[in-house]
């Protein structure tokens, strides 16, 4: 039996994260890959440096992955220390001054940070709530949290193709849902989250319509989650597969398949 997404634990497993999901990051550029076709298109890194501008402290990047914010901060702002910090030693590599660390348990003392970030990772994180403590307490007085993910309706249009293509697999009408990272952390859940400890948040929110005329994105970004596979209540490879096959079918069809996305930024303010 396949968990509930917003229940399935298998997304907070260090073990799982450290290793098959993000040993390295390839399905996290696989991901990542999929906005290029967004319009309009976010600059997130750029959004993030704009919130830093009053900053002077230190910056900790909590769960940077393979540093893509890390280096535009850096770019941008080269007179600011940034550390970043992930779970997973293998997706740090090359990545210099990087050190692995638990966003539950900062190796950072009481109020030194100028700016912490966290994006697109607390759904990963077993307490979140801990962890939200953890970004206030490592912040100076006035200091930054900026948070990120999506809301409940991003992506559907990849939740119905998986799902139909899964019951084309099993032979019935719709097949299981996948998991989905986002669902335990998702825009309108954050400000409640974030709250408990930030009185100051503004939601920036960053919507979008993903058009490819190839199904090439829309399976690498469906096979990212492999990690994830034995939780699907499904054949992972034969329903991408299918996914590829009806993705076509629509661009056939329509000219294109397209994708409707809702992420966002939480900008969190301590007093």
């Amino acid at each position: 039996m396949t968990a509930h997404p917003a229940r399935d634990l298998s997304v907070t497993d260090r073990g799982l994260l450290s290793t098959r999901a993000y040993g390295t990051d390839r399905h996290l550029a696989a991901r990542q890959s999929l906005y290029r076709w967004q319009s309009p298109r976010h600059d997130m890194p750029g959004l993030v440096v704009n919130e830093l501008a009053g900053v002077r402290g230190p910056v900790a990047d909590v769960g940077c992955g393979n540093g893509t914010f890390v280096r535009r901060v850096r770019e941008e702002r080269p007179g600011l220390a940034v550390l970043p910090l992930d779970v997973s030693p293998g997706i740090l590599a090359g990545l210099p001054g990087a050190v692995v660390a638990d966003a539950q348990r900062l190796p950072v003392a009481d109020g030194t940070l100028g700016a912490v970030l966290a994006l697109h990772m607390l759904y990963h994180v077993e307490d979140r709530a801990r962890a939200v403590r953890e970004l206030g307490r490592v912040l100076a007085p006035g200091g930054v949290a900026v948070v990120s993910t999506n809301s409940r309706s991003d992506k559907r249009e990849l939740e119905t193709l998986w799902s139909r293509a899964a019951g084309d697999v099993l032979g019935v009408p719709e097949g299981p849902a996948r998991v989905r990272l986002s669902a335990r952390f998702t825009l309108e859940d954050a400000p409640a989250t974030l709250g408990a400890v930030f009185a100051d948040i503004r939601t920036i929110p960053l919507p979008g319509v993903v058009t490819v005329t190839d199904s090439a994105p829309v399976v690498a970004h469906l096979a990212s989650y492999e990690a994830w596979a034995d939780r699907m209540g499904v054949p992972f490879r034969e329903t991408v597969e299918r996914a590829r096959e009806r993705v076509e079918e629509t661009i056939r069809a329509e000219g294109a398949f397209r994708i409707t996305c809702l992420g966002g930024l939480l900008v969190c303010r301590r007093g």
